[in-house]
Parts: C-alpha cells; structure tokens; sequence
C-alpha cells in the first residue's frame, strides 16, 4: 500500500482547507496531535480508505496546529473525522474506531447509502489489517504482548517504559527518573509507550501497576517516579543496583545497552581532527533568549505553585485540549494561574525550547513540567491528578 502521505493530503491552514474543499469531492477530514497514537494508527485505515474509495478526498490537519480550524469544528479530542459534502458537515466520528470510519467513509462515498453488510465487513477487514500493520491476524493477545515484554526485560538489566526517549521525555515523571539513573550514570533501554499501544496497556496488566514510567532492574519492578525519587534521596537506588548488578554496575548496564562505555576505554585513541569554529551568535539574538528565559522563570516562579500555559483563558479557551486541562483541573478542585500564550509569541516559541516539549497545553508544578493534555487526561481518569499535584506542591514546598 502506498505511504499515508502519498494518499492523504495534509492540511496546515484554514486557507489549505478552502481550497481543498473547492475540488468538490466529498471530504474525509482527520484531526489528529503528534503525541496521539491511535492517531497513527487511524491513518493507515484513512490511507487505505483513500486508496479504495477514489470517490473521496481524505485529508488530515494537526489539531494543535491550526487552532482556527480545530476552533471552527468544535474538535475537543483525537483522533476526530469530520465528513463534508459540498462544504457542509454531514457527519462525524470521535475516537478510534477503524469499522465505524470505514462504514461512514463509504456511505459518504455512496452519496450517503448505507454501505451493504458484506461490504462493509470486507473493508473493515482490509482496514483492521492495514492499522495493525498489515498482519494476518487481529489484535495480539496479552499472551503476545508479555511475550515482548519479557523479551526487553530479559535483554537489557535496566529498562525504563517512559513517555518519550531518554533524549526527549514526554512528561515531568519520565525526566525525573531519567535524571535520577544520569545522575548514577547508570544506562538502561528506553521504551516509549507513546509510541506503542499494545505495550503501553499490555504493561500495566504485566505489572499491576497503572502508571508510567516504571522502571525495572533484572526483570523486576521498581517502581515509577516517586519511588525511586526516594530511593535516590536515601541511597537505596543505588545499593540496589550494586545488589542486582554487582559492584560494576555501571560498567555492567553500559555493556547491555551497547558497551559504549567499554569500547571508548579499549578504543585507539583517534586521530586529530579540526576543531570546528563555532558561528558567533549575534548579542542581540543571545540577549532575547535570555530574556525569554527569564521571562518564563519569573512566570513559572509567582505564588501560584500550578502554572498553566495555554491557548485562551480558563474561561474562554481557545482550543479543545485547552479546555480539557481546564476541566481537569476544575473538577479535582485544583487552583492555578494561567498564561495566554497566543497573546505572547515570543513565550509561545520560547517555552517550546525551554520545556523541551512541541505542542500546548503545559501544565507546571512549582516549575516542574508534568505534561499536556493526554497526560493530564490520564491522570485524570487514574484518578492520580488531584492526589499528584498536591505532593508535588507539599515535596517543593518542604525544605
């Protein structure tokens, strides 16, 4: 099958979209974030629809990205479809639910005629493969996915399922216990779970334990960002690491993850090489980052220990994940100070740098960045948000 971008046609403005809707055809429209995996998931069913049903135009536009059309739709989650004939909405779908898009994908292609049973079974069939990657048989059982589990588990001593990579975490948590294993400069195999369902729910049926990240040494579990926070504050991280892995464990991880460590020790040393000559950054340019920088210090430093930079206010947000942060917080009856960041850009594109993360909402515990709208979420249906925040707020506030 050809690449999602060769079949799906990606919209980055609202005037892409006017033009877009300007062929005629009837249109397919997903909604989707980066940080979304059922997300990606959905464009190999949206690709393979738009191969088979060349009556429809099947289009994707970055929720976050272009506000004024997520605005527009009243798009709230992701991933969503909209479905439009002659520019008007016809239908809609929330979630990911690859029968649900192939039957209303070809009722739109049909001119609204309800897809037959024997039709719309085979082309669900065909897109069900096509979102689990083109394999023969449906979803993988948990048998399968402990399977994976115990793979990763048996070949590396030291393994972290986290939000993002341990270059790049995805929330606060992940960050914290990926700076708490640098700070014993002890390696360990990263697994990102955004970018793997089936380990992201798999794992927490494996470890009884709901929450991520979670870290384990020789197949067990440790535990997730608080424990092992402690476990470095009273030394017990580390006396664990020389219990399992002997007194060379660092040398014994770094092995594992790819004997980096041992091949620079044993390695010639290299010849000579120029020495790049650094381009001068203007004193103008170096003066307004700094400035920026300081600039979000102070805002993520007032009085109100949970920040939240978004776009819009508390009470008129200007985008769906905006609201639903906002919502989260108002239900566990948490107090916090926002920041309107579509008022500020240079805040807008410097907070992006700072925090090391790509879209907004961030949310902020006494400058600590806990993550966006799907970890909030998250936490909110765990139950973990209200209960989190407030031991964040009471451990900072402890000297």
């Amino acid at each position: 099958m050809a690449t999602v971008e060769a079949l799906v046609r990606d919209i980055a403005s609202p005037q892409d979209l006017q033009v877009a809707l300007a062929d005629g055809k009837p249109v397919v429209l997903h909604f989707w974030a980066t940080w979304c995996e059922p997300c990606k998931q959905m464009d190999a069913v949206l690709a393979q629809l738009a191969a088979d049903l060349l009556g429809i135009a099947c289009m994707r536009l970055e929720a976050e990205a272009v506000d004024d059309v997520t605005i527009q739709y009243g798009v709230t989650t992701v991933p969503y479809f909209i479905f439009l004939r002659g520019g008007e909405v016809v239908d809609r779908l929330e979630g990911a639910d690859p029968p649900a898009l192939t039957a209303k994908a070809t009722a739109l292609a049909r001119g609204g005629s309800v897809a037959t049973s024997s039709g719309t079974a085979a082309a669900s069939a065909k897109v069900a493969a096509a979102a689990a990657g083109g394999g023969d048989s449906g979803a993988t059982d948990s048998g399968g996915v402990f399977g994976r589990i115990k793979y990763l588990l048996s070949t590396w001593p030291v393994v972290v399922f986290m939000k993002g990579s341990s270059d790049a975490p995805r929330c606060g948590f992940s960050g914290r216990v990926v700076e708490a294993l640098n700070k014993l400069a002890v390696a360990f195999k990263s697994v990102d779970i955004l970018q793997d369902e089936e380990i992201r729910q798999g794992l927490k049926e494996y470890s009884n334990w709901p929450t991520y990240p979670q870290l384990y040494v020789k197949g067990e579990l440790v535990g997730g960002c608080d424990i092992v926070t402690e476990m470095v504050g009273t030394g017990e991280l580390e006396a664990l690491f020389r219990d399992k892995l002997g007194p060379e464990y660092q040398a014994v991880a770094a092995a594992a993850v790819g004997g980096a460590a041992t091949a620079a020790a044993e390695a010639p040393a290299p010849a000579a090489v120029p020495v790049p000559v650094p381009v001068p950054v203007p004193a103008s340019t170096a003066d307004s980052a700094a400035s920026v920088r300081e600039r979000i210090k102070a805002l993520l430093s007032g009085p109100q220990p949970v920040m939240l930079f978004m776009k819009g206010t508390p009470e008129a947000p200007r985008c769906g994940f905006s609201r639903r942060v906002v919502e989260a917080l108002q239900a566990e009856s948490l107090e916090f100070s926002s920041f309107d960041i579509l008022q500020d850009e240079e805040i807008r594109q410097g907070l992006k740098e700072y925090s090391n993360w790509p879209t907004y909402p961030q949310l902020y515990v006494r400058g600590e960045l806990v993550g966006g709208c799907d970890i909030v979420t998250e936490m909110r249906a765990n139950g973990e948000l209200g209960s989190t925040v407030r031991e964040m707020v009471h451990r900072m506030d402890v000297p």
